[in-house]
């Protein structure tokens, strides 16, 4: 059954990809802190540079110049940094269980699913760049664990090309993440309005894997109706490190775990009316009040008459009706008025 949906609050992952810096120490930090803050799992990537890319040095294998994080960088130079050994994954998915969250892999060949499969990983996700790869798609479908796929660069045809490839081989746990495939993204393309649209066409559940700086996309995220939030996560930006540029550090994971949720509590229903929470305030609406002691026989005027909080008194629009008439009977100030007063 799947973690998250509409129906439960937005499951959050704390995506640790590069941010160890090479540490296993620091690795495992980032797995208690991201327990402590409230995340529901923590990811990573298995891969190796040889099983990424391969040791070339040519432009077609070198990210451009002027990139914000990565300029000039060769691919196999990035990925020798940025991946997580083999022999840290069974370390940091035994502390991330100790600690109750759940431990989880984006793979990017058959080695790394063998692998993920020895450590018993509940779910897997397929990164972004890799959801062409149909194969390695339905290798991880095939599993029978629930599968994230993520979007990012991907046309309407991808996608559900995608989601077609891990049905084929029986998966039915599928949730889709909303993604704009960009380190960092600008808010202004991460294009949050296509959230439902991908829910309605795919009738699966929708998140959002975001690389913006900060929570306030995700915390808006919640409100089309993202159902998970992944936020890469470091320590401390200040330490470097490949992603930590648009990573969150503890206090602001903690926040969006609590905003998100808060948002999606927001959310409610269609009813337009009054409150269960309201019921307390419906007493102090105003209404027409006797504001000063009168006598029977006395007219009914602005000095003696008002409209004023709470309610108990005639609607404040009958004011035109009731002022020029005499009191029937005598009232003390703090009287609500009633017709059978004038």
């Amino acid at each position: 059954m799947t973690k998250f949906g509409p129906d439960k609050r937005p499951y959050i992952v704390a995506e640790m990809s590069g941010n160890h810096n090479g540490s296993l120490d620091r690795a495992l930090a980032l797995v208690d802190a991201a327990a402590d803050a409230g995340a529901d799992a923590i990811k990573i990537q298995t891969y190796t540079a040889d099983t990424m890319t391969v040791d070339v040095k040519h432009p077609r294998f070198q990210i451009s110049k002027g990139h914000e994080l990565w300029s000039e960088a060769y691919l196999y130079d990035l990925y020798e940094r940025a991946h997580t050994p083999w022999d840290w994954h069974q370390p940091i998915f035994e502390r991330a269980r100790e600690r109750g969250i759940t431990p989880f892999s984006s793979p990017f060949d058959r080695t790394a699913v063998e692998l993920l499969e020895k450590l018993d990983a509940e779910l897997y996700k397929i990164a972004s760049s890799e959801i062409t790869d149909l194969p390695l798609i339905r290798l991880a479908a095939s599993t029978g664990k629930p599968i994230i796929i993520s979007t990012g660069m991907a046309s309407v045809k991808e996608i559900a090309a995608a989601v077609e490839a891990a049905e084929g081989v029986g998966a039915t746990d599928i949730t889709v993440l909303s993604c704009t495939a960009s380190y960092p993204a600008p808010p202004e393309f991460t294009n949050l309005r296509r959230i439902p649209v991908l829910a309605q066409m795919l009738e699966r559940p929708i998140g959002l894997s975001d690389h913006t700086h900060g929570i306030g996309v995700p915390i808006a995220s919640v409100a089309f109706g993202a159902c998970l939030i992944e936020k890469h996560f470091t320590m401390d930006r200040a330490d470097g490190g490949v992603d930590s540029a648009f990573s969150l550090d503890p206090a602001e994971l903690k926040a969006m775990r609590i905003e998100t949720e808060r948002a999606w509590q927001a959310l409610g229903t269609t009813h337009i009316g009054p409150t269960e929470a309201e019921k307390e305030g419906l007493r102090f609406r105003r209404s027409l009040y006797v504001v000063a002691d009168v006598k029977a026989g006395d007219q009914v005027t602005p000095e003696n008459v008002r409209s004023i909080r709470p309610t108990g008194g005639l609607e404040p629009d009958a004011i035109g009706l009731v002022m020029g008439r005499t009191f029937t009977a005598d009232a003390a100030k703090g009287t609500p008025l009633s017709w059978d007063l004038i």
